[in-house]
């Protein structure tokens, strides 16, 4: 059966939304890969081209930079729409649009430059906003984990191999793991930001050709149009040599950066969900949240959860640029547009998700000590027999006959527990052995979880003084964020 034509004033509703939008990442983040934001980007590097082109002698006047100055903000939408659809030219569109504004600088808005001066110049500065945006929520993120280490760097805790009881470590101590991974993120951030240069103006090759014949000749006047351009958008650099476009490897590195914090990101979550199901550790759980649409009881680690499902996401949608990076023909192809307009965007928009997310859990983790207490007490009997048997030593026991001992205990008490579903008693059995010559209450004394955790405290604190804190005061400015979640 055909369905009945949809009314042209259909709700949203009735069209595909992206849910990084709808539900997940930040209107600030929403914004930077907007159409406003782009075409407006487009009409201050227009401004600035004009200005520079001007400053080197190019006869642009003051009152069309004025008019053009004036326009900046105000895009004639449907007038750039409408022309799209004839000419098929999303920049040449813009530039009718803005003309029609700007009559009076019509016939030198985009003088001498090709498509991808806007669009690639455009593409790097958003990027680089975006990953001003991550680096804040990075370091809040950070921030707190840092409180939390320190407030539990003393808490001794069950330490997993393979997810199987090992030594112990402190509540803190796992926390600086996580936080580590931050910390070296943070420095790519870092190093990112300090390689940050423009395409600048470098035409339909990337030989300056048109620029050339504007200047008739004069070198140092293009050279210096690149480095004009670069400092009125505010940046320091720009690529020495391009094609039409920038390297496409720079969006490689930047969606590799954005999935290594993916990757952090998902070690936490994945931590969070092991440690919540043992109920050690809890994600925050509202008063009036649903669990289960089945199981009322149920406290599901949904916020963990979605840290790992979005940051599957990105470690995936890393392999687009990559991709791209690497089927570029010579000087400019176009089939790296699409996906560019698609993975970059998402890559950015689901990393802030994550983040928003990460900084909601460790703003609100519950620590459960009781229980964390009790896995370690059914555990450290094992831990413990070294240290009991050079107890007994010392009151004149035999270390290979008490070794053999304890080993016997040991394997009868691991039986008690896993096939008979009992308590761990290997402590009442080696206190009625009077070849030890030990009490219970001795016994047990020598069992205190804090004699088991190393250095693991003074670890977690001379990291977070000498590695963490030095990053959180440099970047002070950015501190006091939190993160609400729209579900």
């Amino acid at each position: 059966m055909r369905r009945k034509p949809r009314s042209q004033n259909m709700s949203d509703n009735s069209t595909y939304q992206s849910p990084l939008c709808a539900r997940y990442a930040s209107k600030q983040m929403q914004y930077l890969f907007s159409n406003d934001m782009k075409f407006k980007t487009w009409r201050k590097l227009w401004i600035a081209l004009a200005e520079a082109e001007q400053e080197l002698g190019i006869a642009i006047t003051d009152e069309q930079i004025r008019e053009l100055r004036a326009h900046c903000e105000d895009i004639n939408y449907a007038d750039a729409q409408q022309r799209e659809k004839i000419v098929r030219h999303d920049v040449m569109s813009h530039v009718y649009a803005y003309g029609l504004q700007c009559p009076k600088a019509k016939g030198i808005i985009h003088l001498g430059a090709t498509s991808c001066y806007v669009g690639d110049n455009t593409d790097i500065i958003i990027m680089y906003e975006a990953l001003g945006i991550i680096k804040r929520k990075l370091i809040n993120v950070m921030d707190r984990l840092a409180q939390f280490a320190l407030e539990y760097k003393d808490m001794p805790t069950l330490g997993f191999t393979h997810f199987q009881p090992a030594q112990l470590t402190t509540v803190g101590k796992r926390a600086s793991l996580w936080l580590m991974d931050l910390v070296m993120d943070e420095e790519d951030i870092e190093h990112m930001f300090s390689k940050a240069k423009l395409l600048g103006s470098k035409g339909t090759t990337g030989t300056q050709a048109s620029f050339l014949e504007l200047f008739e000749g004069d070198h140092d006047k293009v050279k210096k149009l690149d480095a004009l351009i670069a400092e009125k958008m505010g940046y320091g650099k720009v690529f020495p040599v391009s094609g039409q476009t920038y390297a496409r490897k720079l969006d490689t590195q930047m969606l590799a950066l954005l999935a290594q914090i993916a990757q952090s990101a998902y070690k936490f979550s994945n931590d969070m969900r092991l440690l919540q199901h043992l109920k050690e550790l809890e994600e925050p759980f509202e008063k009036n949240q649903i669990g289960s649409s089945a199981m009322a009881y149920k406290r599901n680690p949904m916020r963990s959860e979605r840290i790992g499902s979005l940051a599957r996401y990105v470690i995936v949608d890393a392999l687009n640029p990559a991709i791209t990076a690497s089927t570029q023909w010579f000087e400019r192809t176009l089939d790296d547009s699409a996906n560019r307009r698609i993975s970059v965007a998402e890559a950015f928009l689901a990393t802030d998700a994550i983040l928003n997310i990460y900084l909601n859990v460790v703003n609100g983790i519950v620590v459960y000590p009781k229980v964390i207490r009790s896995r370690i007490m059914s555990e450290l009997p094992f831990m413990a027999t070294e240290n009991i048997m050079m107890q007994a030593v010392k009151k004149g026991g035999d270390r290979q006959e008490l070794h053999e001992r304890i080993r016997e205990y040991s394997m009868a008490a691991s039986k008690r527990v896993k096939e008979e579903g009992l308590d761990n008693n290997l402590i009442h059995l080696i206190a009625q052995d009077e070849m030890f010559a030990l009490n219970e209450s001795e016994i047990l004394a020598i069992m205190k979880p804090e004699n088991y955790i190393g250095r693991a405290a003074e670890q977690t604190e001379e990291f977070v003084r000498d590695v963490v804190r030095p990053i959180l005061k440099a970047n002070s400015d950015m501190l006091g964020e939190t993160a609400e979640l729209t579900v």
